[in-house]
């Protein structure tokens, strides 16, 4: 059986075989080359090889598909950058900091195409359904995107919505990695579906953890400035929750940071984390990391192989949840 560490080396290694580096034009090969060469944790492709590892010892016909996943994802954040302006990704100049927003599109759309490349390569037989499956999940990740973004200039964001956004900009490419990670293993729809759904409500306790992290993380172990998200006015799990909840002078708070009323941004933080602290918010958000984890758990629990067979997919959740940074 492969750990997390064994397939995190196999697909470290096959990206580095892609043949992007030094490819010409150069200006449409190297910013490739340069965001892969950033790293990651590259959770969604090591996840395909896990969950194709369930069902067969040869993980080979899964990383293709597995590498066609992380390579589309990272297109995604390159364009992602670009939106929201962010001159750093992994402590790194983005793309399009580093050359110009033409460059970063023309190369995030360079890394779609070789996504699609690296996905034909799969197996014959599965090849029309492990493409319905990338294709209905990639349109899922821009209709997120598009809501993240519609989110900045609303006022009234639903909790509900929040959830659904994050799903869909998040966790449903985790979901899809296990479930073409499982049929490429052999495994039958059924229980490929079992690990979708088990993916599905990982990414949301993961990305909910990650909003956690951003207001309560220790700033020695995070690696980023704790309390960005609040600074940065963004609608998180926290913040939608607490707006919920608040009245009186706890609304007042949060009514004066909605309408960027702040001057002092370290003032802004800390008032923020008081009323959710006075509201109980993070206690009532790790209760929602521990719902979605435990669905995820009930669905891998399901999946009908050895147990023994579940234990470094499960022991990879549960690092991504139980995280510190």
């Amino acid at each position: 059986m492969l750990n997390f560490s064994d397939c995190h080396k196999i697909i470290e290694a096959k990206l580095s075989q892609l043949g992007i580096a030094g490819k010409k034009p150069v200006e449409l090969y190297e910013p490739i080359s340069y965001f892969l060469r950033l790293g990651g944790k590259r959770i969604r492709p090591v996840s395909s090889l896990l969950a194709c590892n369930l069902f067969s010892d040869d993980v080979t016909s899964a990383i293709k598909p597995a590498l066609a996943i992380e390579v589309f994802h990272n297109f995604t954040l390159v364009h992602d950058d670009i939106m929201d302006n962010a001159t750093l990704r992994r402590n790194k100049p983005t793309v399009h900091a580093k050359w110009n927003d033409n460059i970063a599109i023309l190369s995030g759309d360079a890394m779609q195409i070789v996504a699609y490349q690296l996905l034909g390569d799969a197996k014959p037989k599965l090849l029309k359904s492990l493409l319905t499956i990338f294709n209905t999940t990639a349109l899922e990740v821009c209709e997120g995107q598009q809501y993240d973004m519609n989110f900045a200039s609303l006022d009234n964001v639903s909790l509900n919505d929040y959830l659904h956004m994050i799903e869909l900009k998040t966790s449903v490419l985790l979901a899809t990695s296990l479930k073409i990670g499982a049929l490429c293993g052999g495994a039958p729809e059924k229980e490929a579906q079992k690990l979708y759904e088990f993916g599905r409500n990982l990414g949301i306790a993961f990305q909910i953890k990650d909003d956690y992290l951003d207001v309560y993380a220790d700033q020695d172990l995070f690696g980023k400035t704790v309390g960005g998200d609040i600074a940065e006015n963004k609608k998180t799990f926290l913040f939608l929750k607490a707006l919920e909840l608040a009245k009186g002078e706890h609304a007042a708070i949060l009514k004066r940071a909605i309408n960027n009323e702040f001057t002092n941004v370290s003032e802004k933080i800390d008032m923020i984390r008081k009323v959710y602290n006075e509201l109980t918010i993070p206690q009532i958000t790790c209760n929602k990391i521990a719902e979605f984890s435990e669905k995820a758990f009930e669905f891998l629990a399901d999946v009908r192989v050895k147990e023994s067979r579940k234990v470094n997919l499960l022991e990879m959740a549960q690092k991504l949840i139980n995280r510190e940074k």
